[in-house]
């Protein structure tokens, strides 16, 4: 029976498809042979767990050292009693090394303790008893908060003296956060000031993304197993979709070939990898969901919603945007931009920002819609004015990304007209007050330049709108498009007022239909 694409869990290799796992953590070696302690930070499924058990695996199995990967997730459940969750994390470590460790490397009998002190106490006897040097890796850090957390990473701090005998020669904290942000997670208020509890760390490693080699290298797994062929462009696109986010290279694969071409015969092609997409952004399944959820919490709408608008981010303290790219939301691009970490992410939010606003349009008649199906692009707009006079005003206050607001009610609008027979395509441009959309239905495409006037000591956003269209429009080759201007002044004239369309032309003589509203 060929393998298959893991979505669940840790990777196990003999049932699914798996990349070498070190590769992605080149320097853990060296930092274990220098007897140091350290950190391990990546956003959820990324392969951490997968990496530091397999690497605690080889290490025991080399001969030199005890090696063991442990948990800390089940003291989670006990926050609120110290000693209950320690002594529940060191029933989790024995069942693990009961499971990884050969007989004659057990740990000894956790000895009797206090509480606040019973891991460090089970730490220091192990590493008295084992006949090798011992190395733990400790998973799941963020699982623990408040003076839980403390209480744990002060035990390490104080064990760290005891070493080589007394105490592991060298330990890994894993978890999201690198290790500035734990005083925060135990508590603390003070990003710029507070001491970490945490300060024996020598270095914080991160576990980057795959390659858009390492994608083809991995379906080709599958091939080589059932003869199934993606094909270059499909691996291309699979990367464009995921950005090389392991689990969305997995779960891609998975729809791909169990729902999408389950015929091992047909090639998987990039329309296919299409169609895969669209799955998993319907579905939301839990890692999406967990994603989508932390778009309420303020320190990260501080740092997503200028960059969904075009705004600026160079007044969010740089501790926020470092968190915010710890977790997986966002990325730094190659040429230094600041963009939602990939297109997938990017349409997760815009769906779940948008959901009450979508939920909130009534049916709307496709008075825009020719006898053959394609579109009236003037009918268009009149009714989108039709409907931003009736609606608009009341569906800004669906969301509370205020700043988005106007974008997700024109986006939310222009949905309801393609009707699940086309696409919207985003790009924007961070620092730039703009957001381009590409709309596709059928054989019909338009673009549409978004810009806010948001202050009343701003310049009208119309001579700049359409400089910025005439640069979207050329790299599409295209001859006309639409510029729509929300006016959010406070002084902004009353609807019945400003609410309109007019034709211009950019200075290259491209035709612009500038809607305000």
């Amino acid at each position: 029976m060929p393998r298959w694409f893991n979505t669940a869990g840790p990777n196990n290799p003999r049932n699914n498809y798996t990349l070498p796992v070190l590769r992605r953590l080149p320097r853990v070696r060296e930092l274990v042979e220098q007897e140091l302690y350290f950190v391990v930070h990546a956003p959820r499924q990324v392969g951490k767990t997968t990496a530091l058990r397999t690497f605690a695996l080889e290490l025991t199995e080399e001969g030199k050292y005890t090696a063991l990967l442990v948990s800390m997730e089940t003291g989670a459940g006990l926050l609120d009693d110290t000693g209950a969750a320690e002594l529940a994390m060191l029933q989790a470590w024995r069942q693990a090394a009961e499971i990884d460790l050969p007989a004659d490397l057990q740990p000894p009998p956790w000895p009797d303790a206090p509480e606040g002190s019973r891991i460090g106490a089970a730490l220091a006897a192990w590493a008295r008893a084992s006949s090798r040097p011992l190395v733990v890796f400790l998973d799941e850090i963020d699982a623990l908060e408040g003076p839980l957390l403390v209480s744990v990473l002060r035990q390490l701090r104080d064990g760290y003296r005891l070493r080589p005998r007394g105490f592991p020669i060298s330990l890994a904290v894993i978890g999201m956060r690198n290790v500035r942000d734990y005083k925060l997670a135990s508590g603390g208020t003070d990003r710029a000031h507070s001491a970490s509890p945490f300060n024996i760390a020598a270095e914080a490693l991160t576990l980057r993304n795959f390659a858009l080699g390492e994608v083809g290298e991995l379906y080709a797994q599958h091939t080589a197993e059932t003869g199934q062929v993606f094909l270059p462009e499909a691996v291309d696109r699979a990367f464009h979709w995921s950005q090389g986010q392991p689990w969305l290279v997995n779960a891609m694969a998975r729809q791909l070939v169990s729902v999408v071409v389950p015929d091992r015969a047909m090639p998987i092609t990039k329309a296919h990898v299409d169609q895969a997409k669209d799955i998993l952004i319907e579905r939301q399944d839990t890692h999406l969901d967990s994603l989508a959820e932390r778009l309420r919490e303020p320190r990260i709408k501080a740092v997503i919603e200028p960059i969904l608008t075009g705004g600026r981010i160079s007044d969010v303290p740089p501790d926020d945007q470092q968190f915010v790219s710890d977790l997986g939301l966002i990325r730094i691009s190659s040429g230094g931009r600041v963009e939602i970490a990939n297109p997938i992410y990017e349409e997760i939010f815009i769906k779940v920002l948008s959901w009450a606003i979508r939920a909130s349009i009534p049916e709307l008649r496709p008075t825009w819609q020719k006898p053959d199906g394609r579109i009236d692009f003037d009918k268009l707009i009149e009714a989108f004015l039709l409907f931003w006079r009736q609606h608009g005003w009341p569906l800004l206050g669906s969301t509370s990304y205020h700043e988005l607001a106007p974008h997700l009610v024109l986006m939310s609008f222009l949905h309801r007209v393609v009707n699940g027979g086309g696409s919207i395509e985003r790009d924007v441009a961070i620092g730039r007050g703009r957001m381009d959309l590409l709309v596709r239905r059928g054989l019909d495409v338009f673009a549409i330049e978004i810009k806010v006037w948001r202050a009343d000591g701003d310049p009208d956003p119309l001579p700049e709108g359409l400089e910025q269209i005439e640069e979207y429009l050329s790299g599409l080759d295209m001859r006309s498009g639409w510029l729509v201007i929300f006016d959010r002044r406070p002084s902004a004239p009353p609807l019945s007022q400003r609410l309109g369309a007019s034709k211009g032309a950019t200075a290259r003589g491209r035709e612009i239909t500038v809607v305000r509203a």
